[in-house]
């Protein structure tokens, strides 16, 4: 896939689709923007001007509470008009082309999509056909990529573990089905983890999975030892189109994360989920709500991050007139 249709002429952000291709410049510079944005939530009034006059549209085609809530919170604080459009009540839902829908948004002079599809390439193809001024952000593809999860991810793990060269991460669960999971590879090997581990039943791992840069295990007491972040996976059933696993029970007994299974991680380790959660499937309530759980941080700071992408590919506007 060509990524430099992410980068103007300047080098700078204009789409955010995927983290492949980005340096670790860029990605730096987004986590830093996102820390600027982290404190306004303790402030009274919680926005910025940045984006005044500017009109975000949130394109979802598949559902979403936590992803689709956070951008438009972050695309209101920083001002911007900000339209969700119910694609199931809308003219796509009656036959109309996608490529018909974004022709009649972009002649109601919008700035910036923000798309979730079930389709891998879709923002990627909406990004390529859409007017050369409008920027398009991926809010999860398929089984491609989610790259705005991942960031927040890598923001809530520099909060709290500061330097990446020295953190072995683990990523437990339903790797084969997950966008989160592949994102979240790419921007810890871009960010330089010492090490990034996959945990998970050969039948939940796509073939040829240390091509992306990680080493497996299928045992998650082996896999566990000297990790400093462990990052859980829901299993995506909506996704699998065969059963892929005996029972929810039985992955429970193997592959969920209990107080007893946390407690061959390192002391400190800290346990991250993107959400939505399948308590007693991939993790006790008991490690869900538990001291060494930063989940509700990482949905806490999915705004902040937002705010920071939407925010870094509208400059290009400046920069371009």
């Amino acid at each position: 896939m060509d990524d430099n249709i992410q980068l103007n002429a300047q080098g700078q952000l204009k789409h955010f689709l995927t983290i492949e291709g980005l340096s670790r410049a860029l990605l730096t510079e987004i986590l830093d923007t996102a820390e600027s944005f982290a404190g306004m939530t303790e402030q009274r009034v919680k926005k910025v001007p940045l984006l005044r006059g500017k009109t975000i549209v949130n394109l979802f085609f598949e559902n979403s509470t936590r992803t689709k809530t956070t951008f438009e919170l972050a695309g209101t604080r920083l001002s911007a008009d900000v339209l969700s459009m119910n694609i199931a009540t809308s003219a796509t839902a009656k036959g109309e082309s996608l490529l018909d829908t974004i022709r009649n948004l972009e002649a109601m002079f919008v700035d910036m999509f923000v798309v979730r599809h079930a389709i891998s390439g879709a923002a990627h193809f909406i990004a390529q056909h859409a007017a050369p001024h409008i920027s398009v952000i991926n809010a999860g593809d398929g089984q491609h990529a989610h790259p705005t999860q991942a960031m927040l991810d890598m923001f809530t793990i520099r909060q709290l573990k500061h330097d990446f060269t020295q953190l072995r991460v683990a990523i437990i669960g339903d790797i084969l089905h997950s966008r989160v999971a592949r994102s979240q590879i790419q921007a810890l090997n871009t960010l330089g983890a010492a090490e990034v581990r996959v945990i998970a039943p050969k039948t939940l791992l796509p073939a040829e999975v240390e091509s992306l840069g990680v080493t497996v295990s299928h045992s998650l007491g082996q896999g566990l030892r000297d990790i400093d972040v462990i990052i859980m996976l829901r299993l995506q059933k909506e996704r699998m189109t065969t059963a892929l696993l005996p029972s929810e029970s039985e992955y429970f007994k193997c592959f969920g994360l209990t107080p007893e299974k946390l407690k061959l991680a390192k002391p400190d380790a800290i346990v991250m989920h993107p959400g939505p959660i399948n308590r007693g499937v991939e993790i006790d309530s008991k490690v869900a709500d538990g001291p060494q759980s930063v989940i509700l941080r990482q949905v806490s700071n999915g705004v902040a991050v937002r705010m920071a992408i939407m925010s870094m590919a509208m400059q290009k506007q400046g920069a371009q007139g």
